[in-house]
């Protein structure tokens, strides 16, 4: 029987694989000497050097069984991700679909098929939206209320308030069950904004408008949000795929360095070669503007605390993030640049 303590003999499979945390993922596993299986939807641009399985559509009937072939461990990355605006007649069901049901299936089939571990990717959101302002960084009364933590941990009661985090809380709870009955071994971990190259979304937007010298009323914003660079979770990936002591476990993940929404600002722009065009605006009259215009969740994000401790990934996997913040804002700036020079 092979070791698979040593990673050319330990083959993983990768579902999402040809998403922005997949790619990156993939990419680090291979470097690190890993067999690694992709799953994917459709056929598409992956890493050199991999393997690659078409398993169509994800939900409570997908075949698996080509792709967990030989397989020791799952890292299931694939997912019907939060979005703004859903468009979806029953959003929770077509979410329940993808995330619960989907992974439920996975899991049983994996169980089946002898895989040892399954690495599950789940969402900060299954804790809450928001944590509280510190008191430190906003000394004055908030708009933007909190959850009556300042940090969020693993040890919180869960609080998912939308689809997509129901969603993910309710695959958690099911992995968590097949786990009992199977012994597969699951590991929960719960990523806040993930960044880096490839990412897209609102940090996208952000970018191009600072690079682009667009005044944004956010020097005001006082707040504190966890960040992870995209390379940083892949290594906290790898590491909750490997170690001994993950197993059962669930983990948050940062890059270590929280940062305000006006010191992120200042900071993309000095990765862009910029000079920060932020300005202060009253946060409060511009939360009453934005609610007006149906655009209260944006600024929400962007003024609001999001807090994580991953003080327990750290101490029980020996893990420490391989990138600063700073480093993971001029990967992601020299890719953004590279793709949008003037």
């Amino acid at each position: 029987m092979n070791d698979t303590s040593v990673p050319g003999n330990r083959k993983v499979l990768v579902t999402g694989a040809s998403g922005f945390v997949g790619q990156a993922l993939c990419k680090e596993m291979l470097r690190q000497g890993y067999q690694v299986r992709a799953a994917v939807r459709s056929p598409g641009q992956l890493p050199a050097g991999m393997e690659s399985v078409t398993v169509g559509a994800i939900d409570g009937g997908t075949d698996w069984t080509d792709a967990l072939q030989g397989v020791d461990t799952v890292i299931h990355l694939a997912a019907r991700v939060h979005v703004m605006k859903d468009t979806a007649v029953d959003p929770l069901a077509e979410f329940l679909k993808v995330n619960l049901y989907g992974t439920s299936n996975l899991a049983q089939q994996a169980a089946r098929a002898g895989v040892k571990r399954l690495v599950y990717v789940s969402s900060v959101k299954v804790n809450g939206e928001r944590t509280l302002p510190i008191p430190t960084l906003s000394p004055s009364p908030s708009p933007f209320e909190g959850e009556g933590k300042s940090v969020f941990s693993e040890s919180d009661e869960p609080n998912p308030q939308d689809p997509y985090a129901i969603s993910k809380w309710r695959a958690e709870q099911d992995l968590q069950r097949i786990a009992q009955e199977t012994g597969l071994e699951v590991v929960i971990v719960r990523p806040p904004l993930v960044y880096g190259p490839g990412v897209k979304g609102n940090l996208i937007s952000l970018l191009a408008a600072i690079d682009r010298g667009i005044p944004l009323p956010l020097a005001g914003a006082n707040n504190a949000r966890s960040l992870v660079y995209v390379g940083n979770l892949a290594d906290a990936l790898i590491a909750c795929a490997t170690h001994p002591a993950a197993a059962g476990q669930t983990y948050l993940v940062s890059d270590g360095d929280d940062v305000s929404t006006a010191m992120l600002v200042e900071k993309i722009a000095r990765a862009l070669g910029r000079n920060s065009r932020a300005f202060y605006f009253p946060p409060g009259l511009l939360r009453a503007v934005a609610t007006l215009l149906g655009r209260a969740e944006q600024i929400d994000r962007l003024f609001g605390s999001l807090r994580v401790s991953d003080e327990k990934l750290r101490r029980e996997l020996d893990w420490s993030p391989p990138y600063t913040l700073e480093q993971g804002l001029r990967e992601t700036a020299e890719w953004y640049r590279s793709r949008h020079l003037r």
